[in-house]
């Protein structure tokens, strides 16, 4: 019994230490390393459990899982803890994100989150012409009336729809004729034109989709304005944390909402929740907040972020007091 409590202890500290090591590198990129990494913070959970009770026993093998364990800390907690940056003086924006679920979304449930929460645009994946369709009927022109659609029959079609104006949309498929995303400038008044993309990574379901899973992420744009949608990656995936390296941020952790799920059991399906959606800025654009709703058909819940936008050229940030009047509602000239 002593032996095989001691094989099990050296097992558990071996395993953390190799969670430990890959998530450094972010050689987890292969299957089924893709898949378990989604739940990393319920790994990092396990361990910081399981050490105190391996040290009962097994000082040598306790002590090699909990350095393990506050390293992979050190890397995951930061996520839940806000920047405190300071915000860009310009006008905000709410954005939101929803998977359809290939259309089975209900669109009567989008149009009802995009009113009360006050939605200035929404990037949808998953968009089906028959869902586009019934959610014009809804009554979406009336409220966010500038869209650039490209809906598709399977799960490649994706769409924006906002309150402002918009140009230069477009679209493109990322990898074998699927995962389409669209693109466009939206126009907000007292800012620059600011790019916006409804992003949807492959998902790395079987092996044979690992690949096609990282060369989307690769295809992703560098940093330049907002890029939202279903990126199939936590940030605890090293092909996704190399998104972010070319000038993104994760709007999420920037106000310590890191760990707010957004896939999982939201539609039945026995998944612990984890954080698959997201919406990325690029520098010069402010975080405000972050949150995350269901949708009624869909197993992705809406995430919604409000975003501050940089000022126009020749634009002047309001003073303290006309910002006081205007928060009351009061016009100012």
């Amino acid at each position: 019994m002593r032996k095989t409590l001691s094989a099990a202890a050296w097992l558990f500290s071996i395993g953390v230490t190799i969670w430990t090591l890959l998530w450094i590198t972010g050689w987890n990129s292969w299957f089924p390393a893709v898949q378990l990494y989604a739940f990393t913070p319920y790994a990092l959970a396990t361990a910081a459990v399981g050490v105190p009770i391996v040290l009962v026993r097994h000082r040598k093998q306790a002590v090699i899982a909990a350095v393990s364990t506050a390293v992979l800390a050190i890397g995951v907690l930061p996520r839940a803890i806000a920047d405190g940056e300071p915000l860009p003086g310009g006008p905000q924006l709410r954005v939101a994100s929803a998977n359809l679920l290939v259309g089975e979304a209900d669109p009567a449930a989008i149009l009802t989150h995009v009113r009360d929460l006050d939605i200035d645009l929404l990037a949808v994946q998953e968009m089906t012409p028959a869902w586009l369709a019934a959610f014009e009927r809804a009554g979406i022109g009336a409220v966010l009336p500038h869209r650039f659609v490209a809906p598709a029959s399977l799960a490649e079609g994706s769409a924006v729809f906002s309150r402002h104006p918009i140009s230069g949309g477009g679209s493109h498929l990322m990898a074998l004729g699927w995962f389409q995303q669209v693109y466009c400038f939206v126009h907000v008044p007292g800012a620059a034109p600011v790019r916006v993309e409804s992003a949807h990574a492959a998902s790395p379901y079987n092996a044979e989709m690992v690949p096609y899973w990282e060369i989307t992420l690769r295809r992703e744009p560098s940093g330049s304005g907002i890029l939202l949608g279903d990126f199939n990656a936590t940030l605890d995936h090293g092909a996704f944390r190399a998104v972010l390296d070319r000038g993104w941020r994760d709007a999420a952790s920037v106000v310590g909402a890191g760990f707010a799920p957004t896939w999982g059991p939201f539609n039945g399906d026995p998944v612990p929740p984890v954080a698959i959606d997201h919406v990325l800025v690029s520098a010069g654009i402010g975080v405000r907040d972050f949150a995350a709703y269901t949708v009624a058909g869909s197993d992705h819940r809406m995430i919604v972020s409000t975003v501050l936008l940089g000022l126009a050229s020749g634009e002047r940030r309001p003073n303290a007091v006309v910002r006081a009047v205007r928060r009351e509602g009061w016009a100012t000239p």
